[in-house]
């Protein structure tokens, strides 16, 4: 009798290791993919903000939360079995998927670069939350859509990450991520949207001190979007090359990876800073890449936009701000000065 029991103490102490050691290999897992996304979450906070700029402060965050909901039922609901289905009956083409997001960040990135440079900038009409109920929506289904194709590439990169794990570590690692990174996006761009509202709160407080930074918070702001714009623009082109430069070795063109790990190793072996200057040499080669591809699809693309029924232009009165957040404009919020 005491033999059996200390037997069966053995077993789960066993299964408590099992378990215990599966825990970290999923935390291990979730933070290894979500590292590689970083880049694609980066753009999703920065183009996010855009869609609910000129809303009444009172909508902000309501629209942020439709926002937010849609963009974890997505996740969980469509894209995550999708990509459980993919692998494991034909991950072959998860690559190829891969590939296809990767050209899609580059082409995004290179248009925001191309229209920042030589883009006409057209007069704003007012934003689509001061015209209604109707064109609120539009605007928060325009934003969802928009995520949705990031959150797909978001997902692809974490599942390529622990391809190797089971099929039900994958998916615990990834309905992970994907809580995580819908929240880290989320909680950041309601804190973006709502910071010059804090401002002006500080601004009227008699302290001095309060008032001072409560101007450097609604002055800063403008500063503060337009740097998370370009970080989220250079990261598009950096995560985009990188997974062509990638996926070209792995189906067997190798000379572009080759050249940019030649140009690495000169660097790579100096003291302290030699990972640090081989990872930044490693990001500028695949942003000039992703550029360049990102170039290339558009002179592809554009033309045949021009032609085809489904890539003329909608009257901006539907398109609302949708169109013009996720082409990296942002409308003018009502005015907010402190002294006003």
């Amino acid at each position: 009798m005491s033999g059996g029991l200390v037997a069966l103490l053995d077993d789960v102490a066993a299964l408590a290791r099992i378990a215990a050691a599966s825990v970290d290999d999923i935390a291990a897992g979730a933070a290894k993919a979500g590292a590689k996304a970083a880049g694609v979450v980066i753009d999703d906070a920065a183009v996010t903000p855009q869609y609910v700029s000129g809303a009444d402060p009172s909508r902000e965050l309501p629209m942020i939360k439709r926002i937010f909901w849609g963009s974890l039922r997505n996740k969980l609901l469509i894209i995550l079995p999708a990509l459980l289905l993919i692998s494991a009956f034909i991950p072959v083409v998860i690559p190829f998927i891969l590939m296809l997001g990767g050209t899609y960040l580059c082409y995004e990135g290179a248009e925001k670069v191309w229209h920042k440079f030589f883009g006409h900038h057209e007069d704003k009409e007012a934003p689509a939350v001061e015209r209604g109920p109707d064109a609120e929506s539009k605007v928060v289904k325009g934003a969802i859509t928009t995520d949705f194709i990031l959150s797909c590439e978001i997902m692809v990169i974490s599942m390529n990450e622990v391809g190797d794990a089971s099929i039900w570590v994958r998916a615990v690692i990834l309905v992970v991520v994907a809580i995580a990174i819908t929240i880290l996006v989320y909680g950041a761009v309601g804190l973006i949207v709502k910071m010059d509202d804090i401002g002006l709160h500080l601004a009227k407080k008699e302290s001095a001190g309060s008032q001072r930074l409560g101007g450097l918070l609604v002055k800063g702001m403008p500063a503060v979007l337009a740097a998370i714009t370009l970080v989220g623009t250079v990261a598009m082109l950096w995560v985009g090359g990188h997974i062509m430069l990638v996926g070209a070795s792995d189906l067997g063109w190798h000379a572009p990876y080759d050249l940019v790990h030649a140009l690495e190793h000169p660097v790579a072996g100096i003291a302290v800073v030699g990972g640090f200057l081989g990872w930044l040499v490693n990001t500028l080669c695949s942003a000039v890449v992703g550029l360049a591809w990102g170039l290339v699809v558009m002179a592809i693309l554009h033309p045949l936009m021009k032609v085809l029924p489904f890539g003329k232009k909608k009257d901006r009165h539907e398109t609302g701000d949708a169109g013009a957040a996720s082409a990296g404009e942002r409308p003018q919020k009502p005015d907010t000065d402190p002294a006003g």
